[in-house]
Formats: structure tokens, C-alpha cells, sequence
């Protein structure tokens, strides 16, 4: 089928839904929706067989959805309308919840609904619930629907009352009353946006990432600590972690970034440079082991990683190397990896210095893993990664991948040329080719289609990918040839390419340089427009000319 993706943004949902199509062979463009005259000669330009709407945020005028079969993703259960549903479904404490695949009609999330599903509510905040359960959901109501439009089956929507706006007083803590359970609940149900808004030490400002504390203790909302960038607020049962502060107008960045020498006194409280998870309290870096193997967790906060956070992971790569025999790098809760730190960047007053800095952090951590000829090493990819992110990942020996995940293996879109070592690790998988092809088309690819062309070794199910990753993992131990063979197949080639893989660094390094320190860089603009998240202008070339590729 000929099939346009009408939406607000291209976000983790869309993306996934656009992968998935590509993966069944349909072809697929995207039309952002920004006004009905736009949207009608976008349209009318790509003539599509049908529309979805993965991501949508204004009402669509009849002379789209009556020209056009019209479907509209829609993240709560039959009889859920409106703005805000995943907020009350946390709210009133739901364990299974729902979403499904509407027909658009004049009515707010009212058309006929011709594809449903149910999942579980995992104690979770609201943006991992999205981009896990209900970005799952939406992709496997997909054949449902399409089955059901070819044979015209539907259910009438329930036209419920649409959902009251949820605001800031439905969010408001209050230090006084709240426990620690209710403060996370009130952050967790507004996190990622738009975050509970309230003052620390004078400055407004919205909170994210909240971490139970299980030790510490102090007066309600008095600051206790502070961490790898987070703070810790006492409650009047316990305490709470607060990872993340955005002011009003500005960009989310980490507590200490915000607060600054307001913190001045506050002591450090440090964790070992590995934590083992033996009690509740707020971490970036921890490990599992399963005998002679090592799962690194490192859970940065939307997948993006400063310098400080490279260079500690880093660390710890060199620690677990001398004290396992295989090493897994598992990534964080809701992504693998997503490169360099843009958001310290833009608040940089060195920005060139700084991303210097970060871009070679992230090269050294790369290197660190590149260069392990001691022991093996698989990357995990039970998430999705983008950029720098990618190609963390692709330095490993062995890539495995779950169902369903997205990658974006280009930087173009921030007007980099990107390092990583992807000149060396992409090609030597995909070939120079399709290397280039995927770094300057910059668009998305799922899993499935990561395996077919070489970019990822091993693809397993969604549904019990943990375990299957350990069988995977255990069976690679216990096979001792294909160990060894393994380890010196790879000796023998970082003998003989060693020079050619520090010349790849180098030369992407020359080629970055004036993107990060020359004034008039697109870099600079792109990254300010990212950050900010400004709303797009148009629809991006790359993702108006229709795509197709062969089933994966």
C-alpha cells in the first residue's frame, strides 16, 4: 500500500510506525501537519491508498478525512477521549490500559475504532510507558487494522466525555503533606512533559526523574545531596532524587546545571563507579552478572551522555574487562544510546571547547570498547539508539537487537558529519556503499531491517528478550571454540587495522572541527532547535519523498 504519515512531529512513535510499514513492504512518506493547505498538497502530491496519524495534536479538517481513509492512533482504552489519557490512567493507578486505532471523524477521538489492544501499566513514569507499551501496542494493531479496513469490521467508539485539561494544580506537590510515594507519583505522571512545576532554593522551574531514596533522610524539601548531577530532597517520610530541572522558557538539563552555586555546601554522595543495585536510590551506571558475565546498565537520561558520563563509563568498561569473560552493554530504561550531550552543549558558555570535549569522551569510551581484545563483547540493543548512540553499539563483536527497535545511524539531521568510529565500524558491517546511503538518506530503520543488511547479528523477540539474551550469552561462554575463535579472529584484526581504524577517527575528527568551534556552523542552530524543540516549519525533504524497501 501507498501510505502517508500525517503527524505533529517525527517522534519515537511515528518512527516506529513508519519502520514497521517500510519492514511490510508498504511505501511510506510523512507529511507533518502544520496547516490544511500544507496538509492538502502534501497529500494530494504523495496520493495515498490511506492515512495514519500516529502522533497528532490538532483536529484534521473534513476535506482530508473525507477524501481520504483517515486513522488516528489514539493511547487509551475504548471510550477514552481526549488530551492527557496516559496522565489518568497513571492517576487513578490503572494496571492494564489500552489504545487503539480510530477512524477520524468530526469528533475528537470519536470515529469507529477498527483495531484495539490491552497491555499492562508497569510502575513506571509517563514517557516510558509511552515509548515501550504503547509504542508496542500501536505498531501491533497494525495488521489488525488494515485487515479490518479491507473487511470494512469496526466497532462504534463509547463518546465519553473527553478528559478535563490536566494542569499544574492537578500536578502540584505539596512538600508538607505529600509522601515520598505521592511525589513520584505527581513526577512520574508528568514526566517527560511538561514536568511538575515548583521552586528549589528560589528558582522556578519543572521537575523530572524522580528516584526513591532509601537512607537519607532530612526535612520536607530540604536539600540532603546531590550526585552525578541530581539532587535529593527530603520528604516528610523518606527522601526523593530530582535528576533533572527545566526553568521556565528554557531546556531541561540536569538539577546541579540549573541550580548552580545555590548549591554551594551541599555535600557529594558518591556510589561506588558501579553500583550493585542492592538498595533504592538515584544511579546512572550499575551491573548484573550472571557468572562469568558481565550486563553494564547505563541508564543516562534520554540517552544522552556528557563527558563526565562517558568518561565514567568508560571506567567502567576498563574495570568489568579484567573481571568477566564477556561483556554486555545493556544501555538505560528506555534508550541504548543517543551520543553526545546536546542539551549541556546549548548551555555551554564554551560551546566549541565543550563539544570537543564530549565528541573525544565519547571516542575514547568507543576505543575502550573497540580495542578489547581480552574478553568479547555483545551490545545489547533492547532499545532504540540514535547517532553516536549507534555506533557505541557497533563497536561491540557481536550486535544483538529486539523486535521492534528503531535506529537513526546518521547525524546529518544536526548538521554533523559525526565520529564514533562509524567510518570504520558501519562499512566494515554494511559496506561503504549502504554506509553512505544510510548516513546521507538519514532516516530510520528498524531492527528487522538492521539484521537484513549486516548492521545487527541477532534479533530476538520482543516478548522475552532478556532471557533470550542470557541463553545467548551463557551458550557463547560455554562454547569454547567459538569463544576463542571469536577473540582471536578479533586479536588478529586489531593488529592489522590498527592504523586504519585511528585514521578513520582522525579523519572524522578533521571533518567535525569547524561544525563545533565555526560561528556560522548549522550545528549550532540545529542543536538550538532540538533542544528547544521548536516546532517544525515544514516537512523535512528526506521524509516527503516516498521510501520502499524490499521485506526485511
Amino acid at each position: 500500500m501507498k501510505i502517508l504519515l500525517l503527524c505533529t512531529t517525527f517522534n519515537s512513535l511515528t518512527q516506529a510506525v513508519y519502520t514497521s510499514l517500510l519492514e511490510r513492504g508498504d511505501t511510506v512518506a510523512v507529511a507533518f501537519a502544520l496547516d490544511e493547505a500544507q496538509m492538502i498538497e502534501e497529500i494530494e502530491a504523495f496520493g495515498p491508498d490511506l492515512l495514519l496519524c500516529p502522533f497528532l495534536k490538532r483536529y484534521l479538517p473534513p476535506a482530508i478525512y473525507e477524501r481520504y481513509p483517515t486513522f488516528v492512533f489514539h493511547p487509551g482504552p475504548r471510550g477514552d477521549r481526549g488530551p492527557n489519557a496516559l496522565e489518568y490512567a497513571l492517576l487513578h493507578h490503572e494496571k492494564r490500559w489500552g489504545s487503539v486505532w480510530l477512524k477520524a471523524n468530526e469528533h475528537y477521538d470519536g470515529g469507529d475504532i477498527y483495531s484495539e489492544a490491552e497491555f499492562s501499566v508497569r510502575p513506571t513514569y509517563k514517557a516510558s510507558l509511552y515509548r515501550r507499551e504503547v509504542v508496542r501496542s500501536a505498531v501491533e494493531m497494525l495488521e489488525p487494522l488494515f485487515e479490518a479496513v479491507e473487511k470494512e469490521r469496526c466497532i462504534p467508539q463509547i463518546l465519553n466525555p473527553l478528559h478535563r485539561a490536566f494542569t499544574q494544580a492537578d500536578r502540584k506537590i505539596d512538600w508538607k503533606s505529600d509522601t515520598t510515594e505521592k511525589i513520584v507519583e505527581k513526577i512520574y505522571l508528568s514526566d517527560s512533559h511538561p514536568g511538575v512545576l515548583d521552586e528549589i532554593l528560589g528558582v522556578p522551574c519543572y521537575l523530572y526523574g524522580a528516584h526513591r531514596e532509601e537512607k537519607l533522610r532530612g526535612e520536607p524539601k530540604a536539600l540532603l545531596a546531590k550526585r552525578d548531577g541530581a539532587i535529593c530532597l527530603g520528604t516528610i517520610d523518606g527522601a526523593v532524587w530530582v535528576s533533572h530541572l527545566k526553568e521556565p522558557g528554557r531546556f531541561k538539563l540536569p538539577a546541579t546545571y540549573v541550580l548552580k552555586s545555590r548549591l554551594r555546601g551541599v555535600r557529594e554522595h558518591r556510589l561506588p563507579l558501579i553500583f550493585d543495585r542492592s538498595y533504592e536510590t538515584f544511579y546512572e551506571i550499575g551491573v548484573d552478572r550472571d557468572d562469568r558475565v558481565a550486563y553494564l546498565y547505563f541508564n543516562f537520561h534520554n540517552g544522552a551522555m556528557s563527558s563526565e558520563q562517558c568518561i565514567r563509563l568508560k571506567y567502567a568498561v576498563e574495570y568489568l574487562k579484567d573481571t568477566c569473560d564477556l561483556l554486555v552493554l545493556m544501555g538505560g530504561e528506555d534508550f541504548f544510546s543517543n551520543g553526545i550531550h546536546l542539551n549541556i552543549l546549548e548551555e555551554s558558555q564554551k560551546q566549541g571547547e565543550d563539544g570537543w570535549s564530549n565528541i573525544n569522551a565519547m571516542n575514547n569510551l568507543i576505543r575502550s570498547i573497540l580495542f578489547c581484545d581480552e574478553i568479547p563483547t555483545v551490545a545489547s540493543f533492547g532499545r532504540n539508539a540514535g547517532a553516536g548512540g549507534v555506533f557505541l553499539g557497533l563497536a561491540c563483536d557481536i550486535v544483538v537487537a529486539r523486535e521492534g527497535v528503531v535506529f537513526n545511524p546518521h547525524y546529518k539531521t544536526l548538521g554533523l558529519s559525526g565520529s564514533e568510529y562509524h567510518t570504520y565500524t558501519l562499512p566494515r558491517r554494511v559496506g561503504k556503499e549502504r554506509a553512505q546511503s544510510l548516513l546521507e538518506e538519514a532516516l530510520p530503520i528498524g531492527a528487522a531491517q538492521a539484521k537484513t543488511i549486516g548492521m545487527v547479528d541477532e534479533l530476538f523477540p520482543d516478548a522475552g528478550y532478556d532471557e533470550r539474551l542470557q541463553r545467548f550469552c551463557k551458550a557463547l561462554i560455554e562454547e569454547e571454540d567459538r569463544y576463542y575463535d571469536l577473540l582471536d579472529a578479533k586479536r588478529d584484526r586489531l593488529e592489522a587495522e590498527e592504523d586504519v581504524i585511528d585514521a578513520c577517527k582522525e579523519a572524522e575528527l578533521e571533518r567535525m572541527y569547524p561544525e563545533f568551534w565555526e560561528s556560522d556552523s548549522p550545528f549550532h542552530m540545529l542543536r538550538r532547535e532540538f533542544v528547544y524543540k521548536l516546532c517544525p516549519r515544514r516537512t523535512p525533504e528526506r521524509l516527503k519523498y516516498p521510501k520502499r524497501i524490499a521485506h526485511a
